[in-house]
This record gives structure tokens, C-alpha cells and sequence, in this order.
């Protein structure tokens, strides 16, 4: 079972700041092999939940506050580890990044830029898919909300 932190950029340490970048590169630069700028400023105006194994970092995803990336709140930066991928832990953190948002802003639509390929997965959750696909960093996304 998961352990979760939850945390304000100005609540992280250094090293959960550490561990949550590795892991984002460690996937979506690494293993995705896709070349993009991570820190892309949004970090600073947004909630970081951590799903920890033991004392290492498994599961992260980074709540995005209204008006920064869309009007609504965003769920953003979803990622798990690919040591532990059969162990249904984006599952877990997809229910505890929208309990989070709900804790803090009460029940409010969610919208985010989805992978493609991961689109039944968010429909899991209640989000449903809105408009076209697009590229962005030569990868198939696709707009979803989750409406309350």
C-alpha cells in the first residue's frame, strides 16, 4: 500500500523536489523518449502528490490550480514508476489526486491533456474526451474532463 504526501511547491524538500523530477524524466524523458522542457514554470503554482513505497517515490502527479494550464483545475505530470507498473498504482493515484482536488476546491470539473492511449483508462475515472486529438511533443493527446 502507497503511502501519500501531499504538498505546496514551497512545502517540498529538496529531496522529495529530487525524487519528483527524476521520475518525471526517468518516464516521459527516458522511457518516452521524448526530449521536452519539464520545468516548465507551472510547478511553482501547483500542489504535488507523492505516492511513496518504502521510502522510495512510485507514483506522483501534480494538481494544477484554476487558471493555470485551463480554466478548471488540472491533474497533470500523472506518472508511476516503471519498476512497479503491474502493481495498479496509477489507479491509486488517480483516486487520491481527485480526492485532493476535492478536498481543496470542493467538487469541480477536472480537465487534462491526456495521452491517447490512456484514454479508456481516464475513463475510468469519469473523464470524457473532448474534441480531436493533437500533438504536443510529437505525441497523440487528447483533451478530457471529469464534470461533477
Amino acid at each position: 500500500m502507497l503511502q501519500w504526501v501531499f504538498k505546496s511547491f514551497a512545502e517540498l524538500t529538496v529531496n522529495e523536489l529530487y525524487a519528483i523530477m527524476r521520475l518525471r524524466q526517468e518516464v516521459f524523458i527516458v522511457e518516452q523518449n521524448c526530449p521536452y522542457l519539464d520545468a516548465d514554470g507551472k510547478d511553482m503554482k501547483s500542489h504535488h502528490l507523492m505516492g511513496y513505497l518504502g521510502l522510495d517515490l512510485v507514483a506522483y502527479s501534480r494538481l494544477v490550480k484554476p487558471g493555470v494550464s485551463y480554466s478548471e483545475v488540472s491533474i497533470g505530470r500523472v506518472v508511476s514508476s516503471t519498476k512497479h507498473r503491474k502493481r495498479s498504482f496509477g489507479r491509486e493515484l488517480m483516486t487520491e489526486s481527485i480526492r485532493q482536488i476535492e478536498q481543496l476546491y470542493g467538487p469541480v470539473a477536472i480537465r487534462i491533456g491526456a495521452q491517447q492511449y490512456l484514454q479508456k483508462f481516464y475513463e475510468g475515472f469519469g473523464f470524457v474526451r473532448l474534441g480531436e486529438p493533437y500533438l504536443e511533443d510529437d505525441i497523440p493527446h487528447i483533451i478530457m474532463v471529469r464534470c461533477v
